[in-house]
């Protein structure tokens, strides 16, 4: 036995099977295939003149690492609240469904096992915090759209903190369903932050627990985007990082709270973190702004990784996703890519899509040298990326079909895209040589890497039902 354990520490493999897990942090990357991680590193790589792949993310450096399959019950494809179900149960479900099994019963995730073991639990994601992948955590519900009834099991839930964009529907949409979101959980004890200013000055002015007074507890944190003038901002998502403003709340600000606040008040806690809008952006296609997603995830996870560094023999980090979104593909043609022209778009198609919007405002008609402004400034159309005589027809001929009101949006899960700024986000794809296969889910398996207690367990090929039970061993101790 000595000569096996000498033989794995020359390898570099270290073996925690006699460590005790205090701390467990569960990644979720929504969307993300392999080629996601490989265009992101490769881009990164390309743009600061490093031979390919040299720019890592975060992930990809951790000693172990797997595949899983992602389909769901119903499904080849799975959707996010099939797959979210069975990432926080181990047990898959229908597609549409969150938190409970083909016959329609209540499953028990992992939060709430530990929650009632006594762990602090952290529920934190990119977008909105009832939304089908943060919710398969706490929500139970016949359909994941469902946002009322599940911001209400969210709050009942009475788990430790949430973090994210904020509710999709706070005020509900019928008359019976009268009851704020917001006040409803200051109701049952939870502290509402709006943004990380806010959050800081929570934490700040915390004090251990053991020696804070009743009136200066904070027992249970919500923490949401700031408000602006109007009131809240929309529940649905953080901006885009590609979009973000220095006083946006982002993904890797949500983390720090979390951590900080968990660790103040419990000996042990479990926090998923979910990358939500890897797979908005995917669901338009959008390779610019997936990649700043992706990346926008990974510097949460650094934050998650220097908690581990401090413990690393009471931590387990694994990073995984739920399915894949865009059929994602690298290289059309040539053996080559030009990732790198993907720097030159200036924002989301999503904030695109509402510029060319703003053209057509009441009733105009722009001309063709305004809408080739906006492809030149927001893309970098012919002065950063060539455009051919035929590239100039085709969007011109588009032009052309949107100005006669023949032209429809071009649908996506999330938001309809202006036909402009999707022939001109499709023909920057095209010009990096990225291909696309659908504007939905794919049956692509998802990555598993892991760090820290236990991560051995999560190397090797998985069914996405394997991944709940291994935490559960890991956690146990067995």
């Amino acid at each position: 036995m000595k000569r096996i354990l000498l033989v794995l520490c020359a390898a570099g493999i270290v073996l925690h099977a006699s460590a005790e897990v205090k701390y467990v942090f569960y990644f979720i990357g929504d969307g993300v295939g392999v080629n996601q991680i490989v265009a992101a590193e490769m881009y990164r790589s390309a743009i600061h003149g490093v031979p390919f792949g040299r720019e890592q993310t975060l992930m990809t450096t951790f000693p172990y690492s797997g595949m899983a399959a992602t389909h769901s019950k119903s499904s080849e494809v799975t959707d996010s609240s099939a797959a979210g179900t069975c990432l926080a149960t181990g047990t898959k479900t229908t597609n549409g469904v969150l938190g409970l099994d083909v016959f329609g019963d209540t499953l028990r995730t992992i939060a709430e096992e530990l929650k009632a073991q006594g762990w602090g639990i952290g529920i934190t994601t990119s977008v909105a915090i009832d939304h089908a992948t943060p919710a398969s955590f706490y929500g139970h519900s016949k359909k994941r759209n469902h946002y009322y009834l599940i911001g209400q099991q969210l709050i009942t839930s009475q788990f430790d903190f949430f973090g994210g964009a904020g509710f999709h529907h706070p005020e509900g949409k019928n008359d019976d369903e009268p009851v704020n979101l917001y006040r409803m959980a200051e109701e049952y004890g939870y502290t509402i932050a709006h943004g990380y200013e806010e959050a800081q000055a929570l934490l700040q002015q915390d004090e251990p627990v053991s020696t804070m007074s009743p009136d200066m507890f904070v027992d249970k944190i919500i923490m949401v985007q700031s408000t602006d003038d109007q009131g809240a901002k929309h529940g649905e998502c953080l901006p885009y990082a590609i979009d973000r403003k220095e006083e946006d709340l982002k993904l890797a600000q949500i983390v720090e709270t979390g951590i900080a606040f968990l660790d103040n008040r419990h000996d042990r806690f479990f926090m998923m973190v979910e990358g939500g809008m890897i797979d908005y952006a995917g669901h338009g296609d959008d390779a610019a702004t997936a990649i700043g997603e992706l990346w926008d995830m990974d510097e949460a996870l650094q934050v998650a990784y220097a908690f581990y560094q401090a413990h690393p023999d009471e931590t387990l980090i694994v990073v995984t996703s739920d399915h894949e979104t865009g059929g994602m593909g690298l290289a059309n043609s040539n053996y080559s890519l030009q990732l790198h022209l993907l720097q030159y778009q200036q924002c989301s198609a999503w904030v695109l899509s509402d510029l060319f919007a703003q053209l057509f405002e009441d009733g105009r008609k722009p001309t063709w040298e305004e809408v080739k402004e906006l492809y030149r400034t927001k893309l970098g159309f012919w002065e950063n990326v060539e455009i051919s005589k035929d590239d100039e027809t085709m969007l011109r001929d588009i032009y052309k079909t949107v100005i006669a009101n023949k032209s429809k949006d071009t649908e996506t899960l999330y938001k309809n895209i202006n036909q402009l700024c999707d022939a001109g986000v499709g023909l920057l794809n095209k010009k990096a040589k990225i291909g696309w296969t659908s504007h939905g889910h794919t049956a692509s398996p998802a990555p598993i890497f892991s760090v820290g207690v236990g991560a051995e367990r999560f190397t090797g090929w998985h069914d996405n039902t394997e991944i709940v039970p291994l935490l559960r061993q890991v956690i146990a101790g067995q």
